[in-house]
Formats: structure tokens, C-alpha cells, sequence
């Protein structure tokens, strides 16, 4: 089944781990195969990966992007899931899920799933503050 992605001005993505930035004005794509593809709101940089949750994320992001090196993104990804965990218990539920998916193979569903992560982090830090 195709993916159509509509695409604004300066926009950018990442295909099967190119970055690609539309230079002009909005535009649709059509993908009609099986592809790697994460949206800019998506994509989390090693600069911005300041936390622990977002290094989760980050090592997850890796392992969906670039199949090539998966183990060893999911060995850094196992580690710091495990760190988290040790750090905040509450967030077992949600570590289940997502090892559920990788488990599965499903990554691009576990990543998504780290966003969960993100916002159980946010909201333990909330109680901190």
C-alpha cells in the first residue's frame, strides 16, 4: 500500500537514511514501496539527545534508520533502557511495550513508542521541579 506524505517548504526528512529537505514550495510524495521514512518532527539529533529518555530515543532512531548497524544500535539501546529503568521503575509498563515491538521487529512502532518514554520522563521531572 503506497504513503503519500505531504511536505512543506524547508521541510526535511530522512529516506532509508538520506536527509532530504524540500527546497521549494509544498509538495506530495508518493512512496510506493517499503522505506525507511522519518518526518523532521520526528527526528531527534545527537546534539538535542540530552536526556536520558531522548537517548533512548535516539539509539532506537538509529536502529529503524540504518538497518546496516541495527545490532549494534540496539546493543546501546538495550543499555540505555536499562539505565532508565534503574533510574525510574514506573516506566517498566512502557519499556515492555517497546521491547515488545523491537522483539517483533516492529522499530518504527517502538520508536514511536519511545515518544512514551519521552513524556513519562517529562512528567517525573514535572514532580522534581
Amino acid at each position: 500500500m503506497p504513503l503519500k506524505l505531504s511536505v512543506g517548504k524547508g521541510e526535511k526528512l530522512i529516506v532509508n537514511g538520506a536527509v532530504i529537505r524540500n527546497d521549494g514550495d509544498g509538495t506530495s510524495l508518493l512512496f510506493e514501496n517499503q522505506a525507511h521514512i522519518l518526518r523532521q518532527k520526528d527526528i531527534l539529533t545527537q546534539e538535542s539527545a540530552t536526556t536520558p529518555a531522548a537517548r533512548v530515543y535516539l539509539a532506537m532512531q538509529c536502529a529503524y534508520l540504518f538497518p546496516k548497524n541495527v545490532a549494534e544500535h540496539l546493543e546501546d539501546f538495550r543499555g540505555l533502557l536499562g539505565d532508565y529503568l534503574a533510574a525510574a521503575p514506573s516506566a517498566q509498563p512502557i519499556a515492555d511495550e517497546i521491547r515488545g515491538m523491537v522483539e517483533d521487529g516492529q522499530f518504527y512502532g517502538a520508536l514511536k513508542a519511545c515518544g512514551h518514554l519521552l513524556q513519562h520522563e517529562r512528567e517525573v521531572l514535572s514532580h522534581v521541579q
